[in-house]
């Protein structure tokens, strides 16, 4: 054997030249013989093993190392002589030789041999030099690198390597090595390069051993070691290799102990010290945090505080960043950092509150993954997502709702209420796109909850509300709410793609269920879609007549009125024109468009129609076509999706179940009676919409069968059906008929009043031979009329009024003497009971006696007596409007006896008002109206009760939009300046508002008005307007200040809504109207100097209005004015009237002077007093507070916008429509800084008050002895002046009974004229006994905290701006909520006759 040197004494290659010989080759040398090594050694091969040098092949090379390496592989560590054998062997194999050999067999059986050698030699490697230890384990390293194709011959070899490795730990032998980081870099590289998904578990947790043990049992972690493992936590990485990823993720869990100081001190370095050129790895850092915290949030300990450091960066991009990975931290399924790190949660959600806006985005994106993983979290994050509900960017408001969306439609119990409240909120958004996302979220979640049931009762009950709310976005104005309610509908409320029993089913209890504006919405929305079918059917009749220029003026109208009906009507205009010369063109499409609005339409017919017509109009080279679009949106308003003959049939059959007892009524939510009388309604508003379906004896029979139950409203409803269905009964349903006829007589006869109306109605519809039906009711009703039983009357005049009114003709003459008679002598001008001295001004339906009722009916009687006739001749109006206005003259009691209650005489006055309004409505009775009895009826809308004012004014303004009305009514709204009902003046504002748009819209749309623009013009509405100011009882000095006041409030009130836009120069048409009046005298009393002073004085106040607000009005009207001679004279040639009637002073002090002081108004139902109406005593400061607003000067825009706000209901006090008592308030005098929009309580008045300004005061009336008062508030001081009683309205005065006195004495009565004034008092009209269905709805919430509960989202009828303020300010603030519906209601177009005083279903109004 040749001797060899120690490999770190002398290398291999340097050895002498010989020649070795094995037992197969023959190998020459050179002759110099090697020299023997200085340590003597010898290498000793394995048996059978020839020597290893670089003179032999690779091939044998490779065969005589597999037979070493198997020599190696079983050596173990005892083997002591085989050890020191070998050790020569050991040395010689580490030689550059083997080391550098380019065959990759070679390498991998070295290293084998080397793997060996470290674990046989352990702990004390064979191998000294720390150059060479440092080349072994790079070469081992490098041979790893053959684990990546696991399908390799070699593979298993590679294996042994690692699993060598890893068992011995023999890279731990590299600590003692000055740079063995290098060599562990390089490893942690190879082996996370090579893991791939071919390898099994051994070899990864071989990987983990040989890693793991390297971080643990060593120093440190250095930061390039480090970045070798946190390189496969980066996205791209993670991606690229996915098995790396979870290498690196398990060996940081093991080694987290470790490892964690080397993460925090990297962190700290690049988060805090900003040294961001530590690593490579430092634009990553946020992603990695994720990750760690992933993996084990105990790697992240030290970091956590450091990232609320970076939280409050100055930097918003930096911010951005960390919310993102906070977001994912906290919102993570398991995590828990939320609650084991409170402070960096904390700031976190100050982030929700960022000026930065992607910043407050991420964080409202963040909550709904933390919603759906951490519940317990809702709490925390309800206060945050409401202020961003509320944020002035749309995006975020926008996606508030997203989220609360998405994890209610995970799992209802994630979301509370307030969260749902949120997005209940943003329906009303000034923002489309907000909007709708919250509507169809809401949609959404009312499907899956309360349609699919996919929870259980308690989360459908959760979600109840909104199906209403949804509805209720109907009385928006957008046309785009409109259209996707009614998508909703169709989609969501009650699917169309159901079949047909299901679906009936479905609308059946949803109806049952609403609340009643929702039902009204939902009987709008058909009434306008069934409106918009007969546009078009009306469209293609036109289309059916002979091509000319009144053909095409009336196409061209008939397609701008289709065009409002859509989205964006000034596109939908084109698209409009573009389809209707389709029809024009395409007979085929004309007959499917006439098939599908047919009364006989089905709803698969019509889906098929639908279908086909958009087919045709579909073009394949255009994927987004917007005509097609609006095209669809068209077909989808008038298709019949839900309701045809089938449809009708399912809801009857549903009905009789309901009244068999054999329906699911209970398991849905609704009592039996409740479903009967809903689906009875529901069947009305259809019988509107679809009468042809209807038409079935089947159908005929079960409203029968309603017609003979108890239930009154069942009945009546039954009754309307068939008036409206009903014209093909006689002819083709004859059994119907026989049995219909007796019942409807009884009805007639002794039914309910609307009974009783229902049925004249349909007997004069559907019967052919209708006079002798109703001469068989006429006749004996008319014979029986007992005044002596009232009870009895009521029923017998609704009916007789009606016959009247539909038959005048036949029954004209009959009826004058009955009214002369009986009506006039025997029943009005008599009282024969007493009515209860309960001082109350307004008393429930149910509590009001039977007499008043019937004379009520009475006065309606003569009113639809009149209507009939529609003609003067017999002089019977006069007599009539002679008896109306002595009914408002005298208070309600007419025969003057003091027999009648207070609320009784407020009943009459209602009925007289009304009475007169609904005259004035047929032309031929309006021309006989006087001056004198307009005024009278002018000044019922300043009733003292306050539920007379309400319904006075619903009716005012009902006729006022359908233009029924002429345009001098519209004036009287003009004294609701002076309601102290903060509710009933806005109420009004909006009634005016509503008015002037409609009349403005008629003219532009009815090219014919402009020769009527007297009666329709809303700026000719001044002059009335100042006339009847003129002759208001509270203006008896022209120059008094405090007067002039209110007459400035009330011109204001409308010239407010008229000076909004200077349309066609308007301000200076109007300022032009006022100068020519004082150019013409007085018509009613134009000798009256002082008549003609008050008229002249008005004019002048409203001159002084509209020039103080408008620096328009100087231009040149563009018209000269007419002004309505019925009120004015003719102006005289040489007549010059430029005096002043309002001096400077007095000018001044109106713009620029402190508005009246106004008393507190208590609840509903007690006299209010008035000026000059009684006599009252002074209330003390102890007794009355007082709303003073402190800038309702003209000059003020704000105070102008809010100008209902000055004289106003104190907010400390109770509103009127509480039933709950006035408080008394007390507040010290002081001086008050002027506040913007804001209402201060002061002192209203002390004992040293002598004088009080303007009408709404605080003052005791006859009968406020009944005040119900709270125990605290009772004592009153009674101590304060007693003020002279100023002058009553009109009429002499009349003694007062003996012992008619009140709590405060009542001094003498001057004259009055029939008006009583609502006023201040310490009571209001609010303590309405339930069961009053003309007085507004008791607000038993009014006390609570909340008042938005206060204000349900109907009532509001505004789009909320960004920040929740309103953009369309119908009523946006809790004081008036209530009456909010009012403008609703009096919109609405009744399906029944007009006179009713019933309110019907709500909706838009056609003129």
């Amino acid at each position: 054997m040749l001797h060899l040197p120690e490999l770190h004494e002398r290398p291999v290659e340097d050895c002498g030249e010989g020649k070795f010989i094995t037992s197969s080759t023959r190998m020459d040398f050179p002759a110099t013989q090697p020299k023997p090594a200085a340590d003597g050694k010898i290498i000793y091969y394995p048996p059978g093993v020839k020597e290893i040098t670089d003179k032999i092949t690779n091939d044998e090379v490779v065969k005589r190392l597999k037979m070493v390496v198997k020599t190696f592989m079983d050596m173990d560590q005892d083997s002591e002589d085989e050890k020191q054998q070998y050790l020569p062997l050991a040395l010689h194999l580490a030689s550059e030789f083997f080391l550098r050999n380019p065959n990759k067999d070679v390498r991998l059986l070295v290293a084998c041999c080397l793997a060996d050698i470290f674990r046989i030699y352990a702990p004390e490697a064979p191998y000294t030099s720390h150059d060479k230890l440092k080349d072994i384990f790079l070469f081992i390293t490098r041979q790893l690198k053959g684990l990546e194709d696991t399908k390799s011959p070699q593979f298993n070899r590679y294996f042994y390597l690692l699993e060598n490795l890893a068992w011995v730990k023999s890279y731990n032998i590299c600590f003692e090595l000055e740079d063995c980081n290098e060599i562990f870099i390089q490893l942690f590289r190879t082996l996370f390069s090579v893991i791939n998904n071919s390898h099994n578990q051994k070899v990864q947790m071989h990987m983990l051993d040989l890693m793991s043990s390297i971080i643990m049992e060593g120093d440190g972690v250095t930061q390039e070691l480090l970045d070798s493992i946190l390189i496969n936590l980066i996205p791209a990485h993670k991606n690229l290799n996915k098995q790396a990823f979870d290498l690196a993720k398990v060996l940081l869990k093991r080694t987290v102990q470790t490892i964690e100081p080397c993460i925090a001190n990297f962190f700290n370095q690049v988060l805090v010290l900003g040294k961001s050129s530590v690593s490579d790895l430092s634009e990553h850092v946020f992603d990695l945090i994720q990750e760690l915290f992933a993996i084990d949030p105990h790697l992240l300990l030290s970091v956590m505080p450091q990232l609320e450091f970076k939280l409050k960066s100055n930097d918003g991009e930096e911010r951005l960043a960390v919310v993102r990975l906070l977001a994912k931290l906290f919102g993570s399924k398991d995590s828990d950092l939320a609650t084991q790190n409170r402070p960096l949660w904390q700031c976190f959600l100050g982030r929700f509150n960022d000026i930065h806006v992607p910043v407050r985005l991420e964080s409202v994106k963040f909550a709904s993954h933390c919603l759906m993983n951490h519940p317990d979290l809702a709490k925390d994050l309800t206060e945050y997502l409401k202020v961003r509900s509320h944020d002035p960017e749309e995006a975020i408001r926008h996606d508030v709702i997203v989220t609360i969306i998405t994890a209610g439609k995970r799992d209802l119990s994630l979301v509370n209420d307030q969260l749902l409240g949120f997005v209940r909120e943003r329906t009303l958004d000034k923002r489309w796109r907000v909007r709708k996302e919250a509507m169809m979220g809401l949609a959404q979640l009312y499907k899956k909850y309360c349609l699919h049931a996919e929870a259980g009762k308690d989360a459908a009950e959760k979600v109840s509300w909104i199906k209403d709310k949804l509805l209720h976005i109907y009385y928006q104005n957008s046309i785009d709410d409109k259209l996707l309610v009614e998508k909703i509908f169709a989609q969501y409320l009650v699917p169309h793609n159901l079949e047909t029993e299901e679906r009936m089913k479905c609308l059946y209890y949803l109806y049952a269920s609403l609340d009643p504006n929702a039902v009204k919405a939902l009987n709008e929305m058909w009434k306008c879609q069934n409106m918009l079918r007969s546009h078009v059917r009306e469209l293609l009749d036109l289309h059916k007549q002979p091509t000319s220029e009144a053909n095409s003026a009336a196409m061209f109208g008939k397609l701008m009125t289709i065009a409002k009906n859509l989205p964006d009507p000034g596109k939908a205009q084109d698209f409009v024109k573009k389809f209707n010369q389709v029809l024009g063109d395409d007979e085929k499409l004309r007959s499917q468009l006439e098939l599908l609005i047919s009364p006989t339409c089905s709803c698969k017919q019509a889906d098929v129609c639908v279908r086909e017509i958009a087919r045709k109009l579909a073009n394949p080279k255009q994927p987004t076509n917007p005509f097609l679009e609006m095209v669809k949106f068209l077909l989808e308003r008038i298709a019949p999706v839900h309701i045809d003959s089938e449809a009708i049939s399912a809801l009857v059959k549903l009905m009789n179940k309901s009244i068999e007892g054999t329906a699911d009524d209970e398991e849905e939510g609704v009592s039996p009676d409740t479903a009967i009388r809903a689906g009875l309604e529901l069947l009305k508003v259809l019988s509107f919409t679809h009468p042809t379906s209807f038409h079935s004896a089947e159908t005929y029979e079960s409203l029968l069968q309603c017609l003979r139950m108890e239930d009154d409203k069942v009945a009546e409803a039954a009754i309307q059906i068939f008036r409206n269905t009903g014209h093909k009964i006689e002819t083709d349903l004859p059994q119907i008929r026989s049995t219909l006829i007796p019942i409807l007589h009884q009805k007639a006869k002794r039914g309910t009043p609307h009974q009783a109306k229902q049925a004249v109605h349909c007997i004069h519809a559907i019967f052919s031979n209708k006079e002798v039906q109703l001469a068989q009711i006429f006749e004996p009703l008319s014979r029986s009329l007992n005044a002596d039983v009232p009870e009895q009357l009521i029923t017998p005049l609704v009916s007789l009024g009606h016959i009247s009114m539909l038959a005048p003709d036949q029954f004209a003459s009959p009826m004058k003497s009955v009214v002369a008679n009986f009506i006039v002598k025997d029943l009005l001008m008599n009282d024969r009971s007493t009515g209860e001295k309960n001082g109350k001004l307004w008393s429930p339906d149910e509590e009001v006696s039977p007499e008043v009722l019937a004379k009520v009916q009475a006065i309606k009687l003569l009113v639809r007596w009149l209507l009939g006739m529609k003609n003067n001749q017999s002089k019977s109006a006069n007599s009539t409007l002679r008896l109306l206005s002595a009914m408002l003259v005298s208070e309600g009691d007419l025969t003057e006896q003091k027999r009648i209650s207070k609320s009784d005489m407020s009943r009459l006055r209602l009925a007289a008002g009304s009475a007169i309004m609904k005259l004035a409505q047929e032309p031929c009775y309006h021309e006989i109206i006087t001056p004198e009895q307009f005024q009278l009826c002018a000044l019922v809308i300043n009733d003292e009760c306050y539920q007379v004012r309400q319904i006075f004014a619903q009716k005012l303004h009902k006729a006022l939009v359908k233009l029924l009305l002429p345009l001098e009514y519209m004036a009287i709204f003009a004294l609701c300046a002076k309601d102290p009902v903060k509710e009933r003046r806005a109420h009004a504002r909006q009634c005016l508002l509503k008015n002037i748009s409609i009349r403005r819209e008629y003219i532009k749309q009815n090219p014919m008005a402009n020769e009527k623009l007297l009666s329709l013009l809303p700026e000719y509405v001044v002059p009335y307007m100042i006339h009847l100011l003129a002759h208001d009882p509270d203006f008896t000095k022209p120059q008094d200040v405090d007067q002039l006041r209110d007459v400035k409030e009330c011109l204001w009130f409308m010239l407010e809504v008229l000076m909004t836009k200077n349309e066609n120069n308007s301000h200076a048409f109007m300022k032009k109207m006022a100068e020519n009046i004082k150019l013409t005298r007085d018509a009613q009393s134009p000798d009256e100097p002082k008549a003609n002073e008050k008229l002249y004085t008005v004019c002048d106040v409203a001159l002084c209005v509209i020039n103080s607000k408008s620096a328009l009005c100087n231009a040149d009207s563009p018209k000269d004015p007419v002004l309505p001679t019925k009120f004015f004279t003719q102006p005289e040639k040489d007549f010059c009237n430029d005096r002043n009637y309002i001096s400077e002073e007095t000018r001044v002090l109106l713009l620029t002077g402190k508005p009246k002081p106004t008393g507190v108004l208590g609840t509903v139902n007690k006299p209010l007093s008035a000026t000059g109406r009684r006599p009252y005593i002074r209330t003390t400061g102890s007794e009355t507070g007082s709303n003073i607003s402190v800038n309702s000067e003209l000059s003020s825009s704000a105070g102008n916008r809010s100008r209902e706000q000055s004289s106003d209901i104190s907010e400390t006090g109770v509103s009127e429509n509480d039933e709950n008592p006035v408080r008394i308030i007390s507040v010290t005098p002081a001086k008050t800084e002027p506040v913007k929009n804001k209402e201060i309580n002061s002192d209203q008045a002390t004992q040293g008050n002598s004088t009080e300004r303007g009408k709404k005061r605080p003052a005791t009336a006859s009968g406020t002895e009944n005040i119900h008062q709270k125990p605290e508030e009772k004592n009153v001081d009674e101590t304060g002046p007693s003020l002279a009683a100023k002058t009553r309205r009109g009429r002499p005065p009349k003694p007062e009974p003996q012992g008619a006195t009140a709590k405060n004495e009542e001094t003498s009565k001057p004259p009055v004229r029939g008006r009583k004034r609502a006023a201040v008092s310490q009571e209001s009209p609010g303590s309405l006994e339930a069961g009053n269905a003309k007085a507004p709805k008791q607000q038993d919430t009014a006390k609570k905290p909340a008042a938005a509960q206060r204000q349900i989202d109907l009532q509001r009828s505004q789009v909320l701006g960004s920040d929740g303020d309103s953009l369309l300010e119908i009523d946006s603030s809790p004081e008036y909520s209530q009456n909010a519906m009012d403008l609703f209601k009096a919109c609405g177009s009744s399906q029944e006759d007009t006179e009713d005083t019933e309110i019907a279903e709500g909706g838009f109004l056609k003129v």
